[in-house]
């Protein structure tokens, strides 16, 4: 997302991050896609952390990066005005996505009679206040279902732009990320909504798992090596900590439907993990992966470069129209399957969403290759001949 939005691998860029960036994109257009079988197969059904975290971590990872490397070239001004600047893109882009989902979505209402779709997709105070929600959706108060990721991007870019003199002081930056998340989760801070309570991604308390990502970016990577260096022992036991948590998480939510009903205090543990002030379970989840993939996926995988995983490189390496058109298509895929049961329904829409996607991608790098190329300069007109 921050990084420059070509698709011409630049020099020392970590593929890696691109492609699970890409994958998360495509997680994010399954799990938005109510009915989709293979949302059992994605990052949520098997860890307490999912796309979202991803997302935002590479979204950092790529910032500190970028931002990392303009600072020390052209400063802190600099570098900041160009954040705000990709902070008004990001603006554009979320209201542009809301005047889409939200005419979308209201003429499938009224078109198959379905009123729930207003109320699922909370767009119901549009009908009953359309003047009123649209000032608060254009102020970020008024966040419908689905449109709540690009207003936490935003606010957190926003502080990252403040951050960015600590870029270079890792454990500082660290330091006031850690210090902002912990008072968020002890004394409740939160940004208000139109609509009651706060947001649902709370940026004070996603603002860390950011942070952890700009200092990963930033990072050396002998030294991170050394830091943090591969021990089996530890890796036999986060692989066994991911699986006890794929267990417990479906076995709370599925086992009720098999008859395996979990004990009462699981349930409560597990619904005390809470998505909106990034618990800490959830993070620690996050970091367990990480490292394992750090690991395990050398930054120079020959399987990076098969057409498979190119694709996903692709959709990564243009996260925000990926982004935007997989809300778009995802209620589009939920109709679909709403009037269609069985295999061959989920196989295209699943089929033809990664189509699109990955031409919205191609589009995407084609457009910005173009936009980037200058014209050669033209010869200079040869000079009258003398009379």
């Amino acid at each position: 997302m921050a990084i420059p939005s070509d698709s011409a691998p630049k020099p020392g860029r970590d593929l890696r991050v691109d492609f699970f960036r890409g994958v998360a994109l495509w997680f994010i257009f399954i799990t938005h896609t109510p009915g989709n079988l293979l949302v059992y197969g994605t990052l949520r059904n098997v860890a307490f952390s999912d796309a979202t975290e991803t997302f935002v971590l590479l979204a950092g990872y790529a910032a500190g990066i970028a931002y990392g490397r303009m600072m020390q070239r052209e400063g802190w001004a600099a570098a900041a005005a160009r954040i705000i600047g990709r902070i008004g893109t990001l603006y554009v882009a979320h209201i542009f996505l809301f005047v889409v989902f939200a005419a979308q979505v209201g003429y499938s209402a009224a078109a198959l009679n379905q009123a729930a779709y207003l109320d699922e997709m909370h767009l119901d105070p549009l009908s009953a206040e359309p003047y009123r929600a649209l000032l608060e959706a254009l102020l970020l108060r008024y966040q419908p279902a689905f449109l709540d990721i690009l207003p936490l991007y935003i606010v957190v870019l926003g502080l990252f732009a403040l951050a960015l003199p600590l870029i270079d002081r890792p454990l500082w930056l660290l330091g006031v990320s850690v210090a902002m998340y912990a008072a968020t989760r002890l004394t409740g801070l939160e940004l208000p909504s139109w609509t009651g309570g706060g947001w649902f991604f709370n940026p004070f308390a996603w603002q860390l798992i950011f942070a952890i990502g700009v200092v990963l970016g930033r990072a050396d990577p002998a030294r991170l090596a050394r830091h943090f260096p591969w021990r089996r022992s530890l890796a036999v036991l986060a692989v066994a900590l991911l699986a006890a948590a794929a267990v417990s998480l479906n076995w709370v939510w599925h086992g009720p439907a098999r008859g395996l009903h979990p004990p009462e205090w699981l349930a409560a543990a597990i619904g005390s993990v809470d998505k909106t002030a990034l618990h800490p379970v959830r993070l620690a989840s996050m970091m367990l992966m990480v490292w394992l993939a750090a690991h395990l996926v050398a930054p120079a995988a020959r399987w990076l470069a098969n057409p498979v995983a190119a694709g996903f490189v692709l959709m990564g390496q243009q996260g925000l129209p990926v982004f935007c058109s997989g809300i778009f298509l995802s209620f589009i895929g939920r109709v679909v399957l709403e009037q269609a049961d069985g295999l061959l329904p989920q196989v295209i829409v699943n089929a033809a969403g990664l189509a699109a996607l990955l031409a919205v991608a191609a589009v995407s790098a084609w457009y910005g290759g173009e936009r980037k190329r200058t014209p050669k300069s033209l010869p200079a007109a040869p000079a009258p001949a003398s009379p």
